[in-house]
């Protein structure tokens, strides 16, 4: 039955993304590159607008991708436990899945190592406390010691559990070069 979740949550994500293009939901600007974190209050980025008032979902997403991009450069691992759900599933341009500990412990073992994240074509829609992040990204980056430079398509979903919002989804497709 544990191996069930994981299903269970790609399946939910692919039904979002397809309703997505289906309903037509509007696109939003690319997410910010700026960086994000702390404000010395405690409190990150998207903390604090999660809790002001004109802190709209979208808003609150954009803060934490461009969090969750810094983290990723910097192997961050306490991000990526405080905002991962534990069940959290990943699923790879490689086809191989992780879990929330295995991610974390690539990322601290080294396998896992990103040089570069450049964003673009980001596209962030919302069904109430769940927020689907489509986007395309070059990257620079080393898997188990083999080096990828490319560009990914990614999918993320989030959810608001309890008030905060959680990963549980995260999907990668490396795109094939341009034939020349």
């Amino acid at each position: 039955m544990k191996s069930v979740k994981p299903v269970i949550f790609v399946l939910f994500a692919f039904s979002l993304l397809v309703a997505s293009l289906v309903w037509g939901q509007g696109a939003n600007p690319p997410a910010s590159t700026k960086e994000s974190g702390t404000s010395g209050h405690g409190m990150t980025a998207a903390e604090q607008t999660s809790q002001s008032s004109g802190g709209t979902v979208e808003q609150q997403i954009k803060t934490l991708q461009a969090e969750l991009k810094q983290a990723t450069l910097k192997s961050d691992t306490s991000f990526f436990e405080k905002y991962f759900a534990d069940d959290y599933v990943a699923i790879h341009g490689n086809g191989s899945v992780s879990t929330k500990a295995e991610e974390i412990e690539n990322f601290k073992s080294g396998a896992t190592k990103y040089e570069s994240i450049e964003v673009r074509e980001a596209k962030i829609r919302t069904y109430g406390d769940t927020a689907v992040v489509n986007f395309l990204a070059s990257v620079k980056a080393t898997f188990d010691g083999k080096p990828y430079i490319g560009d990914v398509r990614n999918t993320r979903v989030w959810v608001k559990q309890n008030g905060n919002w959680k990963l549980v989804v995260f999907q990668a497709t490396r795109v094939a070069p341009a034939s020349q």
